[in-house]
């Protein structure tokens, strides 16, 4: 009688298809310059792969880029290699150019397998690799915990949500690479900004999350505004010397008695849809400042643009 066990996460496979690659280069080598372009399926590629992509299907992993980039390299790199293999077959050894386009790809594919399983560890751990800011894994229990001891003690707190200003025009312009150093300053900035026992969490994206503890709306707003002109005062160098002007918009609120975390996570993205669409770059306190009408006014249930 079989006994049937789940597959394990696809977060868990990444080390097992890096150890059956580095076997699997060995095997195409020999296959390719020794055999004759035989191998076995080894040497065109390990199965490995396709169990992964089918756990993180599973895992509704598979539409993250990462994963995308990791697929299309897998492929291309296959590809190569078994035109490689085909040439050995009919006799013909393959050229130095040929032999590099699949080292190349290899080492590359290599590379960014290694990068995924430590931001996946990362993430397990409810760090964002890229910023070191906790992420939404375990924000809501922070939260909780932090409303609980308000309705316990009275002594009050505020929620900031940020947003980077015309992020994608950064990618756009710029690349993903210069929008993830744009990431990681902004990041930065916060964490230089609050004190020690207040807590920030990347949402997702461009957004973040500042917790402001033991701390009404005057004091919350003076510590916001801080951040967000040190934000404007801390372009983002590039290595050739031109420097990318950054700003975010805020959102805040202080802690209700009568709004639960969630209802307070709201009125604080009404406020930062406000922060946006009265010009970006300026804080909102929700139910104390009246932005001037815009030309799109804001509606009671926004779906607020990410720029």
């Amino acid at each position: 009688m079989s006994e049937t066990t789940s597959s394990p996460p696809a977060t868990e496979m990444l080390g097992v298809i890096l150890d059956e690659h580095l076997r699997w280069i060995g095997q195409w080598h020999r296959a390719a310059f020794y055999r004759g372009g035989q191998g076995g399926d080894r040497a065109s590629a390990p199965a490995s792969f396709a169990a992964w992509c089918a756990a993180a299907s599973r895992d509704d992993l598979v539409h993250q880029p990462a994963v995308q980039k990791l697929a299309t390299m897998h492929e291309q790199m296959h590809r190569q290699a078994r035109l490689v293999l085909l040439k050995a077959g009919n006799g013909d050894t393959p050229t130095e150019a040929e032999y590099e386009a699949v080292v190349g790809r290899f080492e590359e594919f290599v590379l960014h397998l290694r990068r995924m399983e430590r931001a996946f560890g990362a993430a397990a751990s409810g760090l964002d690799p890229l910023t070191g800011l906790r992420t939404r894994r375990g924000m809501l229990e922070a939260l909780e915990r932090e409303h609980s001891r308000y309705r316990r003690t009275g002594q009050s707190f505020c929620l900031a949500l940020a947003d980077i200003d015309k992020f994608k025009g950064i990618n756009d312009t710029y690349g993903h690479d210069i929008g993830d150093r744009v990431l990681a300053a902004t990041a930065a900035v916060i964490s230089r900004g609050v004190r020690s026992f207040d807590e920030a969490f990347r949402m997702g994206g461009e957004e973040f999350l500042v917790c402001l503890k033991e701390t009404e709306m005057a004091e919350g707003f003076a510590v916001i505004e801080r951040l967000r002109i040190d934000l404007m005062e801390s372009p983002v160098l590039l290595p050739d010397g031109r420097a990318i002007p950054v700003t975010a918009s805020f959102g805040l609120v202080e802690a209700q008695p009568d709004l639960s975390v969630d209802e307070l996570i709201v009125c604080a993205d009404r406020a930062l849809y406000q922060a946006k669409n009265a010009g970006r770059n300026r804080v909102i306190r929700h139910g104390v400042d009246r932005p001037p009408a815009a030309a799109n006014p804001a509606p009671s249930k926004p779906a607020r643009p990410r720029a």
